[in-house]
């Protein structure tokens, strides 16, 4: 198949989208577009925020304007005018809930509107954000189609890739994950397979239709989401027959088919917010999914329960609560990632608030300014600004790598309460852990 005509626009360029256009940038002529100018002109500087791609890996990809692109290259653009001369347009915006945990569509809406100011006959647009089925074919082609003035399957086509992207994680990167693809018609499937397996060095799984590739994406969550809440919920029961639940799993895992998980808070911008995309669905068509919502539920309400937890060690030792001073470590919602998106160390606080305590939060992979536009707190970023030996508890709630050498000791009063949610502080230097 000869792809040598194509030119490639991405559409959002952030922990998805940046490393994807990087990668077609080595092998197309590709324009990454964004909507947010403060993060293009980084970009078109070489420089990274999310830390998701080595900023000299991005310099070298990267090319300072649109007549520079030949056979390959990327140029980062706010102008959709950059992308009218491009033939396939991968969509990677966000896909959130509201307060009422309902899916979201406003940002796939509008970045199809983007695409279709610029669709052209025999174009071919790949959505890769996380939806429900039917989405893709039921949402977004008929704004294609509205604002565009083509129709689907005869002047414009589709397919659907679903991200597997893994924030921080500087192992499994975008090209070492295998990629599942689909298109609207067996032809274009073959097309846009074959865009992908250029650049995805550890193959792709072409699904029969748009439709199994959106479901299987969001069951790849909401599974997740199921184990972690089974574990949070053996947590739960464990703490109240006095066993620690990691040397209970620790056992357990022995058994050779034995599943891996832990218990923590489940945040960011996938598993805490996936699920209640199928189950949106789910109940649209009649059916009230128990276990998927069960397992939500569960999961929503463990910052609720560290806190509580924190609070009894520190009245066991008869720290007066509304006077104390309590430290959190972390407010990302993994570790070693600046991501804050749906962190769920936030309940953790505002539980501990709602007794009047005071919380400081440090975080050195944070982002001050967006930590206090998010979620109104005053960041600590730096280990030396810390009030050291001020705190009655500390509560570890991200397993950032630089923890792990900071001074447990020089950080807590003598009496203090030192609560480890990811459990990876010695046993004998803590008073709980979940």
């Amino acid at each position: 198949m000869n792809l040598s005509d194509k030119k490639i626009a991405v559409i959002g360029l952030g922990y998805v989208g940046l490393p994807l256009a990087v990668e077609f940038g080595k092998k197309f002529p590709t324009v990454g577009f964004d909507i947010n100018t403060v993060r293009i002109d980084q970009l078109q500087k070489g420089e990274d925020v999310t830390l998701e791609v080595e900023n000299e890996y991005l310099k070298s990809v990267v090319v300072d304007n649109p007549m520079a692109i030949n056979n390959r290259g990327l140029y980062c653009t706010s102008s959709i005018g950059d992308m009218s001369d491009c033939n396939v347009f991968i969509v990677t915006v966000p896909t959130p809930t509201d307060k009422y945990n309902r899916p979201v569509l406003t940002p796939l809406v509008k970045s199809s509107e983007t695409v279709a100011a610029v669709l052209k006959k025999g174009d071919i647009v790949i959505y890769e954000s996380t939806v429900y089925p039917g989405v893709t074919e039921d949402e977004c082609v008929p704004v294609l189609e509205a604002n565009s003035g083509l129709k689907y399957n005869e002047d414009f086509f589709v397919g659907y890739s679903p991200e597997r992207i893994n924030p921080g994680d500087k192992e499994h990167t975008v090209t070492k994950i295998l990629k599942v693809t689909s298109g609207s018609t067996p032809e274009i499937a073959d097309v846009v397979d074959a865009i992908y397996r250029e650049v995805i060095i550890a193959g792709t799984h072409k699904a029969p239709s748009i439709k199994v590739a959106e479901a299987a994406k969001v069951i790849e969550n909401s599974q997740r989401d199921i184990n972690i809440a089974f574990v949070n919920e053996l947590s739960k029961i464990f703490n109240r027959l006095g066993i620690d639940t990691l040397e209970v799993l620790e056992a357990a895992g022995t058994k050779w088919n034995f599943l891996p998980f832990k218990p923590g808070l489940v945040g960011g911008h996938c598993i805490g917010v996936d699920p209640y995309y199928l189950a949106q669905k789910a109940q649209e068509v009649g059916y009230h999914p128990e276990i998927i919502l069960a397992g939500r539920r569960l999961n929503d309400g463990m910052g609720a329960y560290v806190a509580t937890e924190v609070v009894k060690c520190m009245l066991k030792k008869d720290i007066a609560i509304t006077s104390s001073k309590v430290l959190m470590l972390g407010i990302t919602f993994k570790e070693n990632c600046p991501d804050i998106r749906n962190s769920r160390a936030i309940d953790i606080i505002n539980e501990l608030k709602t007794y009047d305590i005071q919380v400081d939060v440090f975080d050195p992979w944070a982002n001050e300014e967006e930590v206090k536009h998010e979620y109104g707190i005053d960041l600590i970023t730096s280990f030396e600004a810390l009030d050291k030996a001020s705190y009655d508890g500390v509560v570890l709630g991200v397993a950032h790598n630089s923890y792990l050498e900071l001074d447990i000791a020089g950080l807590r009063k003598e009496n203090s309460v030192m609560y480890d949610v990811k459990g990876i502080w010695p046993k004998d230097q803590i008073d709980a852990r979940l």
